[in-house]
């Protein structure tokens, strides 16, 4: 924990309490009557249960936390069966699933140490990893379909704040993290609804002037890339809070700076070279090297977890397809710190990226009730993954590619240079 001066801990637990009462108001909108679903690691609780009482206090019926423990979960990889590895909770999905069908609210509390597993054998990892993605499925498509209010919200771990702060005392690595949190998800100042309100406002206005635009593709430069990115028919832009299918407004990542779409599953061509390090599951993947072909990934590298990578992309069918294509600028809050999270959460709002795997199909006009078959004839991909890695930079130049082919600048130097700034 940070340090227990008497200004440190006043400032500090002031902002904790108004991060978890962000997530209850402006990340869910939680509402009178409903249950709220959580998951969390251990060392989040102090978080977690600032979250339980101000979900208690906007009406909820009943908190239900769900903990993990790095500790636990390393002890299957250490001593567990050959054969333990291809189960997961599917009981347990399956119920939360059941949850969500009956209303229930989605929270997820993530800040775990991002390379937890990178000693471990990658072919125990991707089958571990498949397995669960197998047994999410039916929770995971209510998320993706937006068809519950949900929101992932960070908490500072110590092991994550190792990587973060590197040879930095833990409690001061910890109590730094903290701080960048703070900010990145702007509860450092005195009223951060308000603040969130003119934020999101900003993302409204320029998700509207995307759609205005109806891009038919988009052209990503920059070292190591030449991507174009064609957009599924009747694509819509979206960012910041949006109405999910039960009619409750939320802001489903906080931190959040992103714009996104859905990208045509057979539309993307070209190379492209990651500018972050992916966390995923607990293996880190840098320096990931990919080629398009008729929008399937057809060569892939990366200088760490590679095999990793191989794994993920041989998933399912979907998985080395594009499931999502965002936009950041390059000036963002989490960029300007300077810091690398190795956290997807705060790195993909650092930088605009692309996604691996589901897409998400509110990002189509027209899309409620379709089915996922008809969907995918306008170019939305189907997969059991869905996995989101930085492509973006100040040196990264984006032109829109008019319904006419014609060409149109949209960010110069990681910037945008048309719309709304």
């Amino acid at each position: 924990m940070p340090d227990d001066s008497a200004a440190g801990a006043t400032g500090f637990e002031t902002k904790l309490d108004r991060l978890a009462a962000l997530a209850v108001r402006v990340g869910l909108n939680l509402r009178p009557g409903q249950e709220l679903v959580m998951t969390a690691p251990m060392d989040a609780l102090p978080l977690v249960r600032r979250i339980a009482a101000h979900a208690y206090q906007a009406g909820a019926t009943l908190v239900t936390p769900l903990l993990s423990d790095d500790e636990v979960a390393l002890a299957r990889y250490r001593h567990a069966a050959p054969d333990a590895f291809d189960t997961a909770p599917g009981w347990l999905f399956e119920g939360m699933a059941a949850a969500f069908r009956g209303g229930a609210a989605r929270l997820a509390v993530v800040g775990d140490d991002p390379t937890l597993l990178s000693g471990q054998d990658p072919e125990k990892v991707a089958r571990a990893n498949r397995a669960r993605s197998v047994a999410y499925r039916p929770a995971l498509e209510l998320i993706t379909s937006f068809a519950i209010n949900w929101n992932i919200v960070p908490s500072a771990g110590a092991g994550w704040a190792r990587q973060v702060f590197p040879g930095v005392a833990e409690a001061e690595a910890v109590a730094r993290l903290w701080d960048a949190i703070f900010m990145a998800c702007r509860v450092d100042v005195a009223d951060p609804v308000a603040e969130w309100a003119r934020h999101n406002a900003t993302l409204h206005a320029r998700t509207a002037f995307l759609n205005g635009k109806n891009f038919s593709a988009l052209h990503f430069r920059g070292p190591g890339t030449d991507l174009r990115v064609g957009l599924a028919d009747g694509h819509l832009w979206a960012g910041g809070a949006e109405p999910a299918k039960n009619g409750i407004t939320c802001n489903p990542n906080i931190p959040t700076e992103e714009v996104f779409t859905t990208p045509h599953k057979l539309r993307v061509e070209g190379v492209v070279r990651s500018t972050k390090p992916l966390a995923y599951q607990g293996t880190l993947i840098e320096d990931i090297a990919v080629r398009f072909e008729a929008g399937r990934i057809v060569e892939a590298n990366a200088s760490r977890g590679a095999e990793v990578l191989g794994k993920v992309l041989a998933t399912d069918e979907g998985a080395a397809r594009l499931g999502e294509v965002a936009l950041v600028p390059h000036s963002s809050p989490i960029s300007r710190s300077g810091l690398l999270f190795r956290n997807t959460l705060f790195d993909e709002n650092a930088a605009s990226h692309i996604a691996l795997g589901q897409a998400y199909t509110t990002c189509l006009r027209d899309s409620a009730g379709v089915p996922m078959e008809t969907l995918a004839q306008r170019g939305a991909n189907a997969s059991l993954i869905h996995i989101d890695w930085m492509i973006g930079s100040g040196e990264i130049e984006l032109d829109g590619i008019t319904q006419s082919d014609g060409v149109e600048p949209l960010m110069r130097g990681g910037e945008f240079v048309a719309g709304p700034r």
